[in-house]
């Protein structure tokens, strides 16, 4: 009696955790440079009511005989596909294609997003625009007989 409560309270309760993961990513969807999550399950704990035996003589071995006592939440995901591309009519939003992220730092630490939406302080420094925080990398050069803009990131 009590294995099938922990089974329906356990199965109720990763029910909850789901559709919060899914509510969030509901509701982000407009979010720019939202990644969205998914979650897994596990057993929880399994009980052993009988257990297995080698092989004997001319007879096989037996498989354990276990009940499982409910699940649990086991992890929640990132969803790290590409995106669709929007475009803006701003210069400074940017999108990146494939891996990679925009580093930014606050003086304190670095900071990764897809989200580039981007703009430029009373400094002249490029700035995130959500958050203020610096825009790190490399500046670009020209080719002096090209004319070709180029960031070359084997350079310091």
């Amino acid at each position: 009696m009590m294995r099938s409560m922990f089974s329906g309270v356990s199965g109720m309760r990763n029910f909850q955790y789901e559709l919060d993961v899914i509510g969030n990513n509901i509701s982000n969807v407009n979010t720019v440079g939202f990644k969205g999550s998914r979650v897994t399950f596990q057993t929880a704990l399994l009980q052993t009511l009988k257990a297995a035996r080698a092989p004997q003589n001319n007879v096989g071995g037996t498989n354990p005989i276990q009940i499982g006592l409910g699940s649990q939440l086991a992890t929640v995901d990132k969803i790290m596909t590409q995106g669709s591309f929007q475009n803006t009519g701003r210069k400074l939003d940017l999108a990146i294609q494939g891996d990679g992220f925009f580093v930014l730092s606050d003086g304190q630490g670095y900071y990764y997003t897809r989200a580039g939406a981007l703009d430029v302080d009373m400094n002249g420094t490029l700035i995130h625009s959500s958050t203020g925080m610096k825009v790190q990398g490399w500046t670009a050069v020209q080719d002096p007989t090209t004319g070709q803009r180029y960031i070359d990131t084997n350079q310091p």
